[in-house]
């Protein structure tokens, strides 16, 4: 049996459909257990990162676990409590997702978000093994509004690529280990099969929606601004701007072959995403 957290959100829903899928017996833990839409047969439990007793209780039996924890500017170590409770409940395998920049301080605040879970699973005494993705295709769904409603799509990291990737692809690199020993100790950073700059998929969504999308650049002094108006925190649009100014410069170009390394086959591309997605842009 095979624990899956962060059950319903995009990358821990895709981990437990294709667990289903391959009939492995799943336990889906979320805080929410009600509202959660999983597939037939898959167990849904509750499970509360600031409730000890609840990731004891959904951790139980388990053969190996895939750890998403909670992380943010304002409570960066949260994640480590998950991983203390796997280890705690003795659970052989546990893969970690993290993200791409762990530990580079020139990303900035964001570089040491997942810092202390890392540090927390490589020390658990279990096989573990970390995934750190880039840029997440889907991130581009926070452009449907202003697509639908003719406007151009905002773009605060200018001409900066990144490896988009297809979350679909995280998932299938995380069920690979969750099956497997193979991958123990080991540090995988998942892209797509190539950078692309926000104008990029811009251009790549226009085509597949057979019109020509407009890109509104936000200059670098803006950024903050542009978050706070969104409704993010003053806390947060500081520390990401940061984060912006390191995909602006380049420094989220990286590529790699490790999504391929574990699956034996290519990464999507962000062409492949869209196409399955086009209808969020146009119901």
């Amino acid at each position: 049996m095979i624990v899956v957290t962060g059950a319903t959100g995009t990358i821990g829903s895709e981990v437990v459909r294709q667990l289903a899928a391959r009939g492995v017996k799943v336990r889906a833990v979320t805080r929410n257990p009600e509202t959660a839409a999983v597939p037939e047969g898959v167990e849904v439990v509750r499970g509360d990162y600031l409730d000890p007793a609840s990731l004891a209780a959904a951790l139980e039996g388990a053969e190996a676990a895939f750890l998403n924890g909670q992380v943010s500017i304002e409570a960066s170590d949260t994640d480590t409590a998950l991983i203390e409770a796997a280890r705690d409940a003795g659970v052989p395998r546990l893969v970690k997702l993290s993200a791409i920049g762990t530990g580079d301080t020139l990303l900035g605040p964001f570089a040491a978000w997942h810092m202390p879970g890392e540090k927390a699973i490589s020390e658990s005494g279990a096989v573990w093994t970390i995934l750190r993705p880039s840029s997440f295709a889907s991130n581009t769904l926070s452009w449907v509004a202003p697509i639908k409603a003719g406007q151009p799509v905002p773009n605060m990291t200018g001409t900066g690529a990144q490896g988009v990737v297809d979350p679909r692809d995280i998932a299938a690199v995380a069920v690979e280990i969750l099956l497997s020993d193979d991958h123990a100790g080991r540090v995988y950073t998942l892209t797509g099969p190539e950078a692309l700059s926000v104008p990029d998929q811009v251009a790549i969504l226009g085509a597949a929606l057979g019109r020509r999308l407009e890109v509104a650049d936000i200059p670098f002094d803006q950024v903050k601004a542009a978050l706070i108006a969104a409704g993010r925190s003053e806390k947060f649009a500081e520390r990401a701007t940061a984060g912006n100014a390191f995909v602006r410069n380049g420094g989220n170009t990286t590529v790699t072959r490790d999504v391929e390394r574990v699956t034996g086959r290519a990464p999507r591309t962000y062409a492949d995403w869209v196409r399955d997605h086009l209808a969020a842009f146009t119901a």
